[in-house]
């Protein structure tokens, strides 16, 4: 008997859902189960044996629920795949595409921000590096608890986004290594100079996911391991994404 595709999304909180709304908008109507798992201490605050440990919980529970094709959506998580079990699975992280569209863009002067494990990991500087890309780096932590709080706007936001980008305003481009970023993106270009270029990997990620063919036709579901009332909240303030349901679940 042949299984069913059934693609995934993981991520830490609600970072993922730039992702899901551009393969609906792109790959029509694929039916996703969208995982975020706010209940868990943030992925770039865990070390990595807390994270393997927790992304193979994770990734058992979403194999059980019938999940195929599993797309991780997290920085911090995407710095771990090597060393999760994924096995029955196809999968695919961020770093890779996020370092494949910014080579081909060919930056004068790059840097990336991201969170305290995807910075420090090295991952990015390793890669760029094998590319002849120098990277400066800059630990962007804050941000994405306040985008998760449904924060975009205000005045600590702001700061915060002045204090991080303030050595590397200059930058010819600027990766954003976190998908809860793209929801500030207005915000960031206050702060650096007029000819910076914002790189968002998300749609290197959906062209491919695009490859994988998935079957449209079918429902998603939204499940955490957190609180899904603020996961509702925070998905609209953040992404204009109205979840009608949100389930809570228990992962161990």
């Amino acid at each position: 008997m042949t299984t069913k595709p059934q693609l995934g999304i993981v991520d830490w909180g609600i970072g993922g859902i730039s992702i899901h709304k551009l393969i609906k908008s792109r790959l029509g109507d694929i039916p996703i189960i969208y995982f975020s798992d706010t209940g868990a201490t943030p992925y770039g605050k865990m070390s990595r044996p807390e994270l393997v440990a927790r992304l193979n919980a994770v990734t058992a529970y979403l194999k059980a629920q019938g999940v195929t094709h599993l797309v991780f959506g997290c920085n911090a998580a995407s710095t771990a795949l090597n060393f999760i079990d994924q096995s029955g699975l196809k999968t695919e992280g961020v770093i890779d595409s996020a370092v494949d569209v910014t080579a081909r863009m060919k930056p004068k002067l790059l840097s990336v921000i991201g969170g305290s494990r995807t910075v420090r990991s090295g991952v990015y500087r390793s890669a760029f590096g094998r590319r002849g890309i120098q990277v400066q780096q800059r630990v962007a932590q804050p941000l994405s608890g306040l985008i998760e709080s449904g924060d975009v706007s205000s005045v600590t936001l702001r700061e915060q986004c002045r204090k991080i980008l303030a050595p590397i305003k200059d930058s010819s481009h600027v990766l954003l290594a976190c998908t809860h970023y793209p929801a500030i993106l207005t915000v960031l270009r206050e702060f650096v100079s007029s000819e910076t270029v914002f790189i968002d990997p998300a749609s290197e990620m959906v062209n491919r996911i695009k490859r994988w063919k998935l079957p449209a036709g079918g429902t998603d579901s939204f499940i955490t391991t957190g609180d899904p009332s603020k996961m509702r909240a925070a998905a609209f303030k953040a992404f204009n994404f109205k979840l009608d349901k949100v389930r809570r679940v228990r992962v161990l």
